[in-house]
C-alpha cells in the first residue's frame, strides 16, 4: 500500500518540479539578461537544475534553485519594463524642435534593453508607442464669419444685462410683475456667457503670422489674460443669494454680469468694419450710447428719490400715491425726461432743496457736459467725414470755374466742362482709383485690379489666351477715362500712342466729313491695339486708320504704348504671340504687305547682325586703346628715367673738370660714363 502511494506522491512532486523547470526554461528563452555575467550564471544554474531534476533529492536541494531563478527572471523583466517606460518618457523641450517624422522614431536601445523582439514587454512598449488618434477640435479665427456670428449672439445678451438689470433693480414693480420671465431670460444669458468662455478657449491667435490652433496653447494664453478673470467673475452664481435676501434683490445680485461689456464693444467694432455704411453705423452707435447713459441716469434718479423719500419735496419724484404718477410707465418716462433735461444741460427741472440734491445735480451736470461735449464733437467729425468726398469734389469744380473765368473761356466750353463734372458726380466716378489703392501692397492691388478689369481686358482679340502674368501686369496699367458727347477719341492719321477698351457707352466710326456713320462700337469693343504694336509690314504703320467719336458719355480704359512695351519686355514669348495675332488681323483686313513683311524681317536680321558686329568692334577698339595707353605710359617712364640719368652724368662731369684741371682726359672719361649710363 505504501509503495503505490509513494510512487504517486513522487510522480506528483516530479510533475510539479518539471513544470517549474519548464517555466524557468521558457523564461530564459525570452531574451538575454541585462548583464552578461548575471545571465550566464543564471543559465548555468538552470541547466544544472534541469540535469538533476529527475532525482528525488532535487526537490529538496536544487529544485528550489529553479524557483529562485524564475523569480529573479521575473524581477528582471519587471525592472526592464520600468526602465523602458522611463526611457520612453517624452522630453517636453525636445518635442518643440522635433518634426512629425521624428515623433515615431524609436529611441536608441539602452544597455538594459532586449536585443531580440517578440517578448511581451516589447509588445507592450510597442502598443504604448502607437500614436493616439486625435479628435478634430474646432478652432475659430477672429476674422472668420463664424466668430462674428457668435458675437451677434453674445452681444444682445450683454446688452440685455446692461439695460434691464438696472431698471429692474430700481423699479421694484417691474421686477415683481414678471418674475418667471426674468428668471428664464437671466439663465439663458448665463448659458450664453458660459458658452462664450468655451468659444474664447477655442479662439486662435496669430504667432509669427500663423494661426495657432493648439488647444493647450490657446488655453494657456486665455488663462493668463485679465479678460479670463473678468469672464469667470461674470458667471459666478451670486444671484442664488436671493434665496436668503428675497427675490426682489435678484437684479442687484447679478451686477457682476456687467463685466462682459468688452464683448459688446468688440461686436460694434467688427460690425463697423464689415458694414458698407460705416459713418451711418457710427452715428447710430453714438445715439445708442446717449440713450443708455440717459437710461442709467433716470434709474439712478428714481433710486435716489426713493432714498430721500418719494414726494418729500419738489425736486424728487412725486409720491406714488398720486394717481397721476402711480403707474410704472409714468414713473419711468418722467425719470427719463428729467434725465434728458439734466444731461443735455437744458435745466428746465425743479430746483433742488437739500444739500444732497444739490450735490447730485452738480455731478449730473458735470457728467452731462463732459459726455455730450465728446459725443457732439464725434458726431460733427463723422458728419464732416460723410461729406468729405463731396467737399473735395466741389473744391475741384470751384477752382476750375475760377480758372476758366480768369482765362475768359467761352461759355459753351465752360458749360461742357460743368456737365462733364456733373456726369462724374451723378454716376459716382469721382474716385481716383490709383490714389485709393496706393496704400495697398502690390499683391492686393493686383488682385483688386484683376477683379475689376480682367474680364474687360480679355475681350480684346490680341490679348485672348495670353499669359496670366502679362494680363496681371496690364491690368495695373489701365487708366479709366470719360469722354463727353461729341468728343473725338482719335482721328485718322494720328500717331497711335494708346489703345482703348470700351467699358460703357457707345462710340461711332465716322467718315471724312464727320457726319457719315460707318460703324458703331459698344461695350466690350476695343480699338487702337494694332497701331501701338507698330507691326512691320502694316500699310498704315503706327497711324490711326479711322475717326472715332463718342455719341454720349463714354467710359473707356486707356492703355498707353509705353506701358504695354514695358510689360512685354518681361514676356518676349507673349510679345511674339501678340505681334503674330496682329499680323493675322491685318492680313485678314488686307492691310498687310507680305513682301514688306519678309523684307522687314530680313532687315531686322541685318540690323541685329550689324549691332552684333558693332559691339564686337567696340570691344576690340576698347582693348586696343587700353593697350596703347599702357605702352605709352611705359615709354614715358623710360624717357623720364633716361633724362634723369643724363642730368646726373652731366652734373658729375662738370665737378671733376673743375677739380683736376685736365679737360681732355676727364671729358673722355665722362663720355665713356655717359655711354655706359645710356646703355644701362
Amino acid at each position: 500500500m505504501t509503495g503505490p502511494v509513494q510512487d504517486s506522491h513522487r510522480l506528483s512532486v516530479k510533475t510539479w518540479t518539471e513544470d517549474e523547470s519548464d517555466r524557468a526554461d521558457s523564461t530564459l528563452s525570452r531574451g538575454p539578461s541585462m548583464c552578461d555575467d548575471t545571465s550566464s550564471e543564471l543559465q548555468r544554474m538552470a541547466a544544472i537544475d534541469r540535469r538533476d531534476i529527475n532525482s528525488q533529492n532535487s526537490f529538496r536541494g536544487r529544485g528550489a534553485l529553479s524557483r529562485i531563478v524564475s523569480m529573479v527572471m521575473t524581477l528582471r523583466e519587471w525592472a526592464q519594463k520600468s526602465l523602458a517606460e522611463e526611457t520612453e518618457r517624452p522630453d517636453s523641450f525636445l518635442e518643440r524642435f522635433r518634426g512629425p517624422a521624428h515623433m515615431d522614431m524609436q529611441a536608441p536601445p539602452s544597455r538594459f534593453s532586449h536585443s531580440h523582439t517578440g517578448s511581451e514587454t516589447d509588445n507592450e512598449i510597442r502598443r504604448t508607442r502607437r500614436p493616439r488618434r486625435k479628435c478634430n477640435i474646432l478652432v475659430l479665427s477672429p476674422s472668420d464669419d463664424a466668430y462674428y456670428h457668435w458675437l451677434m449672439v453674445i452681444g444682445p445678451a450683454v446688452f440685455y444685462n446692461w439695460t434691464l438689470l438696472v431698471v429692474r433693480a430700481c423699479f421694484d414693480e417691474l421686477q415683481m410683475r414678471n418674475v418667471l420671465v426674468w428668471l428664464v431670460l437671466d439663465y439663458v444669458c448665463d448659458g450664453v456667457y458660459i458658452l462664450d468662455i468655451a468659444v474664447r478657449l477655442h479662439t486662435g491667435f496669430l504667432d509669427q503670422g500663423l494661426m495657432v490652433k493648439d488647444v493647450r496653447r490657446l488655453r494657456e494664453n486665455y488663462v493668463r489674460t485679465l479678460q479670463c478673470k473678468l469672464d469667470i467673475c461674470s458667471i459666478l452664481p451670486t444671484d442664488l443669494l436671493y434665496l436668503t435676501v428675497g427675490i426682489s434683490y435678484t437684479p442687484l445680485l447679478r451686477f457682476n454680469r456687467l463685466l462682459r461689456l468688452p464683448r459688446l464693444f468688440e461686436f460694434f467694432e467688427r460690425t463697423e468694419t464689415r458694414t458698407g455704411y460705416p459713418n451711418a453705423f457710427r452715428i447710430c452707435k453714438l445715439v445708442l450710447y446717449i440713450l443708455v447713459i440717459i437710461h442709467w441716469n433716470a434709474c439712478v434718479y428714481y433710486s435716489f428719490s426713493k432714498v430721500l423719500g418719494l414726494g418729500s419735496d419738489s425736486w424728487v419724484y412725486p409720491n406714488a400715491s398720486d394717481p397721476e404718477f402711480g403707474s410704472l410707465t409714468r414713473s419711468y418716462i418722467y425719470c427719463l425726461y428729467w434725465s434728458t433735461l439734466t444731461l443735455t444741460t437744458i435745466g428746465e427741472t425743479p430746483p433742488p432743496v437739500r444739500d444732497e440734491e444739490y450735490l447730485f445735480l452738480i455731478f449730473d451736470f458735470l457728467v452731462g457736459v463732459l459726455i455730450f461735449a465728446s459725443i457732439v464733437g464725434n458726431v460733427g467729425a463723422m458728419i464732416s467725414n460723410m461729406n468729405a468726398t463731396r467737399a473735395t469734389f466741389q473744391s475741384r469744380v470751384d477752382s476750375l470755374k475760377h480758372y476758366m473765368h480768369f482765362r475768359h473761356v467761352s461759355k459753351v466750353l465752360e458749360q461742357r466742362v460743368i456737365r462733364w463734372f456733373d456726369y462724374l458726380w451723378t454716376n459716382q466716378k469721382t474716385i481716383d482709383e490709383q490714389e485709393v489703392l496706393r496704400s495697398l501692397p502690390n499683391k492686393l492691388r493686383a488682385e483688386i485690379a484683376i477683379n475689376v478689369h480682367l474680364d474687360t481686358l480679355k475681350k480684346v482679340r490680341i490679348f485672348q489666351d495670353c499669359e496670366a502674368g502679362l494680363l496681371v501686369e496690364l491690368v495695373l496699367k489701365l487708366r479709366p477715362q470719360v469722354f463727353s458727347p461729341g468728343d473725338y477719341i482719335c482721328r485718322k492719321g494720328d500717331v497711335g500712342k494708346e489703345m482703348y477698351i470700351i467699358k460703357d457707352g457707345r462710340l461711332v466710326v465716322v467718315g471724312e466729313d464727320g457726319v457719315t456713320h460707318l460703324a458703331v462700337l459698344t461695350a466690350g469693343s476695343c480699338f487702337g491695339e494694332i497701331s501701338i504694336l507698330n507691326i512691320s509690314g502694316s500699310k498704315m504703320g503706327n497711324r490711326r486708320t479711322a475717326n472715332i467719336r463718342s455719341l454720349g458719355y463714354s467710359d473707356l480704359f486707356c492703355l498707353s504704348k509705353q506701358d504695354l512695351m514695358e510689360a512685354l519686355q518681361e514676356f518676349p514669348h507673349a510679345r511674339a504671340q501678340l505681334e503674330q495675332r496682329g499680323r493675322d488681323i491685318l492680313q485678314k483686313e488686307g492691310l498687310l504687305e507680305e513682301v514688306n513683311v519678309s523684307a522687314g524681317e530680313e532687315l531686322e536680321e541685318k540690323v541685329e547682325r550689324l549691332e552684333t558686329s558693332l559691339d564686337r568692334l567696340q570691344t576690340c577698339l576698347a582693348r586696343l586703346q587700353s593697350e596703347f595707353n599702357s605702352s605709352q605710359q611705359r615709354l614715358k617712364q623710360r624717357i623720364t628715367a633716361l633724362e634723369h640719368n643724363i642730368t646726373t652724368v652731366v652734373t658729375g662731369s662738370g665737378f671733376l673738370s673743375d677739380a683736376d684741371g685736365n679737360d681732355g682726359s676727364v671729358c673722355g672719361g665722362d663720355g665713356v660714363r655717359s655711354e655706359i649710363n645710356i646703355r644701362l
